[in-house]
């Protein structure tokens, strides 16, 4: 009785979404400290990941940032939604209008939500 092979089985190999299973969001690049008014540097981004955690390449949907805590009542100004590259989303412009400390919430059709690490925003201070 020979032939029967050992080994892992029923795990396909290859990076990438096959649209079947929706995608799982991470945030890539944290959102870092920032000063009232002023745009959150490096653009935050967030990541696409297939069931297995490897990239979802193939995912090119719509990322969606909004704020996750906000006890201050700030407003997030920006761009906000931005289809994903190589299921990457970059959000270059964003900034908030008051001092505090907040998180950042991802969502994305059909995946679940993804929140940032809290960061802080400042206000300017002359001497």
């Amino acid at each position: 009785m020979g032939g029967n092979g050992t080994g892992v089985i029923g795990i396909a190999g290859g990076g990438g979404n096959t649209n079947n299973t929706p995608p799982v969001l991470s945030f890539f690049v944290q959102p870092n400290t920032a000063n009232v008014g002023q745009t959150i540097s490096p653009p935050v981004e967030v990541l696409a990941r297939d069931s297995l955690g490897g990239i979802a390449t193939e995912f090119n949907g719509t990322i969606t940032i909004a704020l996750g805590s906000n006890s201050t009542g700030a407003s997030l100004s920006g761009t906000t939604s931005v289809r994903a590259v190589n299921s990457i989303a970059s959000f270059g412009n964003l900034a908030l209008n008051k001092a505090g400390t907040y998180t950042l919430q991802a969502s994305a059709t059909g995946a679940a939500n993804a929140t940032s690490t809290a960061f802080s925003v400042t206000t300017v201070t002359t001497p």
